[in-house]
């Protein structure tokens, strides 16, 4: 897909586990995920999230009519769907809109970006997501909200993702869990998804995080807070035990897409807004 023009509103670049869709254990653990830099957005915390410098993309919807987001929606994105539908509406919104995603059992709604070429094949992003209820079945129903591709490698890096887990003993109830992911390359498919971190529905939650190429590292902060429990790096993570590869980024998508079939719930609603990459730390604000 050829890479679309960003429009000015949107992006302002300088100016304007349990690995695996079945696996049944916790990953490895990572470094701590401090990432060099902190939650204010630095010196540009003043400034409207879409206004600041050093942004790859940037969207919180605000400028873009209520009713079905299409690729003629917006200059900086498409969308592609399959039993799913995206829209823009202002049910759940941090401003006044928000982007609505809604599927069916292993369906998937997804707002991708191309054109992509950050400094040194490394990134910040943030997103904050709404969703309504997050899967209860089958055991390690896996779902990603956030994935990074490009050219050299067949590497799918997913920062955003989590995982259904059942019960393992009293101690450990089942829940829906976040975790780092990845498929398609070397180390195989999987989610280093852990118990601290759980997947919480009905409330909006800010997700942040940083894709290092230098260490093949990923860390996660969840409502500014750190979790380096979540982190991944070239030789720690879900997979076989081979290095973790990043592609040469140039692509990524946001949204829903759930792996299983026959879920429980069986229909997903899930809310995006506030979507940025960058070259530093975001925040939250």
């Amino acid at each position: 897909m050829l890479a679309k023009p960003f429009a000015c509103a949107l992006v302002l670049l300088a100016a304007c586990g349990g690995a695996g869709d079945g696996d049944t254990g916790d990953a490895a653990s990572g470094d701590d995920a401090t990432g060099g830099g902190d939650s204010s957005g630095g010196g540009d915390a003043a400034l409207e999230l879409c206004e600041r410098s050093g942004l790859l993309f940037c969207e919180d919807f605000e400028a873009l009519p209520i009713g079905a987001a299409s690729n003629t929606t917006s200059a900086a994105w498409d969308v592609e769907a399959a039993n799913g539908q995206l829209a823009v509406d202002a049910t759940h919104a941090r401003g006044q809109r928000a982007l609505r995603i809604t599927t069916n059992g292993n369906g998937r709604g997804r707002l991708t970006v191309s054109g992509l070429a950050p400094a040194g094949n490394s990134l910040y992003g943030v997103m904050h997501v709404w969703v309504t209820a997050f899967p209860s079945a089958p055991d390690y129903a896996h779902y990603t909200l956030a994935e990074f591709a490009g050219t050299g490698s067949g590497t799918l890096l997913r920062p955003i993702g989590g995982q259904y887990v059942p019960a393992q003993g009293v101690a450990n109830p089942a829940g829906s869990f976040w975790g780092v992911g990845s498929d398609g390359g070397p180390t195989g498919d999987w989610t280093n998804w852990r118990r601290t971190a759980p997947s919480v529905a009905g409330q909006w939650l800010c997700l942040e995080w940083r894709m290092n190429a230098a260490d093949g590292a990923i860390d996660v902060w969840i409502d500014g807070i750190a979790k380096p429990e979540l982190s991944v790096t070239r030789t720690m993570h879900g997979g076989t035990s081979v290095d973790l590869t990043f592609p040469a980024i140039d692509r990524a998508w946001f949204g829903w897409w759930l792996y299983q079939a026959a879920p429980t719930p069986a229909a997903f609603e899930v809310w995006l807004d506030d979507l940025a990459l960058g070259d530093a730390r975001l925040g939250c604000e």
